[in-house]
Parts: structure tokens; C-alpha cells; sequence
């Protein structure tokens, strides 16, 4: 049996009321981002990358679009050191793009960071040391001011070296596991290295308050960073970043909240690889702002591609339902969404919409260079006769009128069921050619002929039947309607013409292929239904109504 008392919360609220955030309905503009994807995402491999994955990672990241990354701790491992150096060395930082490396608040890792960034064009150090509770009393063993002086000391040595070695060098601190301190207490240790390093417009510095453990609510968080926001000094001069991770699984929602909440920049990773439950997937945030209508100032236009270079390099599986990114979140196998979407997306072409607001698609799936076809309309036993119809029109040009659809859609049905598995777009099309195109049909017409008499058509009909021609005329109130009284005479059968349809599918003028769909209703009340195509509708409907006729006698 679980034990619910042996937890209790380990979180500080913000000291008062910190809730402007809650006015706020929506993202305006993108955050800096800075990709964490090198360092806390690949710390966390279980093969962490070589350095080829690496380089073919960071142009990855470059393409994508960020113009911060987190490198690595080149103190603490001899491949991030050698991976920072082959970026210096061979001139692979862009002048836009700056790199990051993070070192902990200790002398000797903090001398050896610079001695790994000298001569970086553009290089963030990245400094912290670890400031909750839990942390002091357990591990480090000191007391806050103890704690604090770690920090500043760590924020002395930074400021010095950098203006020893060769550089173009940032600062940024973070109290690590923020959200298990006292919010009053990180507010005074991250206001004592700011009065060190002294931040100015020519001087920007960042403090970053990382979610190194989830803890609370995500509106907890975004209470706390608004209260960092209004109390940090210098402010104007400083860039507040966020660093979630993922414990409780509201990673993305601690993000949005504390953006509302004043913060300007965020670490995370692609995906959300990381530690534990892993670091907050930006591709998520990007996309949830795209889908407002905000441009998230990255390229996620190729998403395939991406996820193929992310499992690649990191061996790890974008798990299918994972928002934007899975290979199934678009997908619609329930017959009644795939109707809705079919109509919504019908509904989109006929009135001309640029605007996107398709019922079940939160954005349209081509932006990321997802199909239609492949990834939306996906046709298993569960599926329904719109989305099929949607997928047939789409891909081969066909119709079908709306009994036609619910006809084929029980076929499709049937095959899956049966075979235990999903149908493609070319299995749909076999279905339909097979059950409603009759290519050996024991009976047929080998030549038709019209005349206008008394008012009312009359054909001379044709047929062939085991070799025998039998020619027979008939009347109609218009050519389809004579031929199928001349069928019936032939046959000495009776049914009810119910359904009748066309439409050109390619081309114009005379190299049109007309399409024909006939519905007939025997005595017993059931359905037959038969398809044709020809150059000539006359033609394309006498082989749809032929068609449908020896289905029926089957």
C-alpha cells in the first residue's frame, strides 16, 4: 500500500501576492532561447555523443536557429573541452551565435573554463552552486551566508579572469534548485552577484533560475519568477532565463507561466531530453507559440528531418505522441473525427481561408512538412467513410457520393479488421478499383447508339455475353436512362436507378477523363455500386452501370 504522509512539500511560495501573470491570456513574443541540448541533454545519454554527433548536433542547432548553446562543461570532461576547442580553433562559431559553457562556483574548474574559452568569439560562463534547503542542511552543510559567499566568490574570480583572458565573455548565474529555496534568499544571493558583476547596458547580465527539480504547481513557479523579476536589481540590465526540468510532467506549462511572469530567455532541449524526466522541450514551446500566431524566431519548418538527426545522434525514440513532433499527433483513425476534418478541410478550399481552424488539427500539418495523407487521415477498423472518401479525392481524384463512401468505408473496415493492421492510401485505392472497376465482367456492352425520337432517346444497345452479341433497342428520358432500360429488357431483371454522379478528374476539353458512380436498389432494399471511367461520360456511366448491375446479381 502506498504511503502518501511520508511526503510533505518541500517549496517556498513567493512571499506575498505575485500574480500579474494571471491577466495575461497569451504569449506576445518569443523568449531568447538558448539550446542546453550539448551539455544537460547530453550528459543525460546513455552513449553520450562523440564528437562527430556532436559537431553534426551543434550545425543541427545552428540551422534550427539559435544563437545560444550550451556547449558543455569542458572542465569536467576532456571530449566537451576538446569539442569547445574544435569550435574556437576551426572558426565554427558565427558571429551572430554565441556559445555557453557552464562551471561550477570552485576555483580550479572555474580557471580551467576560461582556459577552454580563450579566444571564443562569443562565450556565456555560465556559474552556479547550489542554494536550497534541502541542499545546505544535507550536503554542503553551511549556512546561508556560507552559501552565499560561494556565490560571490564565484561571481569575483568570473569577472576577473575575463578580463585576463582573450575573449568576448558574458556572465550568467543560477541559483541551482531555485524552486527548493527560499525565494527571499536566492533574491539575496542572485542581488550579490549582480553587485559584483556590476551589470550595464554594455554589460548584460543573466540570471537564470532553474526548475532543477519540479516541486509545485506551475503557477507556484510563476509566482516565484515574478517575484525575481520585481525585485532583482539592476533589472533593466539583466536577462531573467528559465531552466525547467520535467519531474512532474509540466515542464512546458512552468515555462509559459513564468514567460507571462516577466522571464526573457529559456534553456531547454529538442524534444525535452535531459535528466530524469529530462529538461523542457522547446520544440513544444516554439510550436505552442507558432499556433498563437507567434513567430517563434526558430526554423522547425523540416520536423521529419529533425527527429531523424535528433534519434540519430542521440539515440533516443521521439516517442509518437509527442506534441508536433510524434509521427502519429496528427493522426485521426476515429471515423467521426476524420469526417469533421475532411469537411473542415473541404470547407477551407471553397471559401478560399488562409486562416487555419480545421476541427481536430490545432495547426496545419504541411508547416512542419507533415502530409496529409501520411500523417492526418490514418484508416484502421476504427476509421469512417470521410476520411476515407478525403484520402481517395485527394490522392486519386474520385467522388464518391455519400453511400458510395459509407459503402467502401465497411470494405476498408473489413480488410483491417480481418488483417490486423493499418491501411495505406494505395490499399484503399485497391479496395476501390477491385470492389466497384469489374475488369472481367461476363457480361458487357461492346457499342451503343443514340436517336431522338418522339421526344424521348432511344438506344441501340450491344451486348456480349460468352461470346454471343445481342443487339436490342430501347427507350429513356435521356441516354443513361435508355441504356438501363435496355439492360433490363436484356436481363429481364428490375431495380431502381437510385444514384447517379460524375465528374471530370483530369484535364480539360478532350483529353477530360470523366468518372461516373451509379447506386442501384434491388427489390430487396440493398445497395449495388458500381464506378467508370472513359473519355466519354456516356461510356464512363454505362460501365458504372453495368458494374453496379452484376454486383447486384452476385
Amino acid at each position: 500500500m502506498m504511503d502518501a504522509s511520508k511526503y510533505k512539500i518541500g517549496y517556498f511560495p513567493a512571499p506575498g501576492v505575485y500574480n500579474k501573470w494571471v491577466t495575461k491570456d497569451h504569449i506576445e513574443k518569443p523568449p531568447v532561447w538558448c539550446s542546453v541540448d550539448m551539455r544537460d541533454g547530453n550528459q543525460s545519454l546513455v552513449i553520450p555523443m562523440d564528437l562527430e554527433e556532436k559537431l553534426r548536433f551543434y550545425k543541427t542547432l545552428l540551422d534550427v536557429g539559435f544563437k545560444e548553446i550550451e556547449v558543455g562543461f569542458p572542465a569536467a570532461s576532456e571530449t566537451e573541452y576538446e569539442f569547445l576547442r574544435t569550435l574556437i580553433d576551426n572558426s565554427m562559431i558565427p558571429e551572430d551565435v554565441t556559445v555557453q559553457v557552464l562551471t561550477q562556483c570552485r576555483e580550479h574548474i572555474i580557471r580551467k573554463t576560461f582556459e577552454a574559452c580563450k579566444g571564443a568569439p562569443s562565450a556565456i560562463i555560465h556559474f552556479y552552486n547550489s542554494v536550497s534547503a534541502v541542499q545546505r542542511e544535507q550536503v554542503f552543510r553551511k549556512s546561508k551566508e556560507e552559501i552565499k559567499k560561494i556565490a560571490v566568490d564565484g561571481a569575483k574570480l568570473v569577472k576577473q579572469l575575463a578580463g585576463e583572458y582573450e575573449g568576448n565573455f558574458r556572465f550568467e548565474y543560477s541559483p541551482e534548485s531555485f524552486t527548493g529555496t527560499e525565494p527571499e534568499y536566492a533574491l539575496e544571493v542572485c542581488n550579490a552577484v549582480l553587485d559584483v558583476l556590476e551589470p550595464s547596458e554594455s554589460n548584460n547580465v543573466i540570471i537564470n533560475l532553474p526548475v532543477t527539480v519540479e516541486m509545485s504547481l506551475p503557477h507556484v513557479y510563476a509566482s516565484q519568477v515574478e517575484y525575481m523579476s520585481e525585485n532583482l536589481k539592476y533589472r533593466e540590465f539583466v536577462t531573467l532565463s528559465l531552466h525547467p526540468h520535467n519531474d512532474r510532467g509540466t515542464g512546458v506549462a512552468d515555462t509559459e507561466l513564468a514567460l507571462l511572469a516577466g522571464a526573457d530567455r529559456v534553456e531547454g532541449t529538442l524534444f525535452g531530453n535531459g535528466e530524469r524526466t529530462g529538461n523542457v522541450d522547446i520544440v513544444t514551446l516554439a510550436m505552442n507559440m507558432y499556433s498563437h500566431g507567434v513567430d517563434p524566431g526558430l526554423d522547425l519548418s523540416d520536423m521529419p528531418a529533425l527527429v531523424e538527426i535528433y534519434e540519430k545522434c542521440t539515440r533516443m525514440h521521439v516517442y509518437e505522441r509527442s506534441p508536433y513532433a510524434g509521427a502519429l499527433v496528427f493522426a485521426a483513425f476515429s471515423g467521426s473525427h476524420q469526417d469533421a476534418i475532411a469537411k473542415g478541410m473541404k470547407f477551407r478550399e471553397e471559401n478560399g481561408m488562409k486562416q487555419w481552424n480545421v476541427p481536430y488539427i490545432p495547426i496545419d500539418p504541411k508547416d512542419i512538412n507533415r502530409t496529409y495523407d501520411a500523417d492526418v487521415i490514418r484508416v484502421n477498423s476504427q476509421s469512417g467513410k470521410g476520411g476515407i472518401g478525403y484520402l481517395l479525392e485527394q490522392n486519386y481524384g474520385y467522388v464518391l457520393p455519400a453511400g458510395m463512401r459509407e459503402n467502401l468505408s465497411y470494405l476498408c473496415k473489413s480488410v483491417s479488421d480481418h488483417e490486423h493492421r493499418e491501411l495505406k492510401v494505395s490499399d484503399i485505392y485497391s479496395i476501390f478499383k477491385t470492389n466497384y472497376f469489374m475488369q472481367n465482367k461476363p457480361l458487357s456492352i461492346c457499342d451503343m447508339h443514340f436517336f431522338r425520337r418522339n421526344g424521348e432517346i432511344e438506344t441501340e444497345v450491344t451486348f456480349i455475353e460468352e461470346g454471343k452479341k445481342t443487339t436490342l433497342r430501347a427507350p429513356g428520358n435521356g441516354t443513361l436512362d435508355a441504356v438501363s432500360n435496355a439492360l433490363k429488357a436484356y436481363t429481364g431483371k428490375s431495380y431502381e436507378l437510385l444514384v447517379y454522379t460524375e465528374h471530370s478528374m483530369q484535364g480539360d476539353g478532350s483529353k477530360s477523363v470523366a468518372c461516373a458512380y451509379i447506386g442501384l436498389l434491388d427489390g430487396e432494399g440493398r445497395m449495388s455500386w458500381g464506378a467508370g471511367t472513359h473519355t466519354d461520360i456516356i461510356h464512363a456511366s454505362a460501365d458504372a452501370l453495368l458494374t453496379a448491375f452484376l454486383k447486384m446479381q452476385a
